[in-house]
């Protein structure tokens, strides 16, 4: 979430050569959620994530791990659609998962993982 989080963690941690984001979930830059199409939160957890590694010196063709939950196994095709957008020919590695998110309205969380 832009400007800080609802929880006591990290947005992001560096160790080991690596950055580990926390998830990222849809909120815009004024730190509202989208409550919108499974594509539209997707783009906003990557343009998060994208920020994070920016902010860091990386960017996303250094992901090397990712991780999705999305609360509807039916919204694939949009997540992943919109996913290969940011992503394009890189193909890091990655797990999706079927989960219930914390917050209402919410349809996908994303956490990356990248080599410095």
């Amino acid at each position: 979430m832009p400007g800080g989080s609802i929880a006591p963690l990290a947005a992001a941690y560096a160790a080991g050569g690596f950055l580990f984001t926390s998830g990222q979930l849809a909120f815009d830059e004024a730190g509202k959620l989208h409550t919108g199409d499974v594509a539209g939160q997707t783009r906003l957890c990557l343009e998060n994530i994208r920020r994070l590694l920016t902010a860091e010196g990386l960017s996303l063709q250094d992901v090397v791990k990712v991780t999705i939950w999305l609360t509807d196994a039916a919204d694939f095709g949009g997540f992943n659609a919109a996913y290969s957008e940011f992503f394009g020919e890189h193909r890091p590695a990655r797990s999706t998962v079927r989960s219930d998110l914390m917050l209402p309205g919410a349809k996908v969380e994303i956490e990356a993982v990248a080599a410095y």
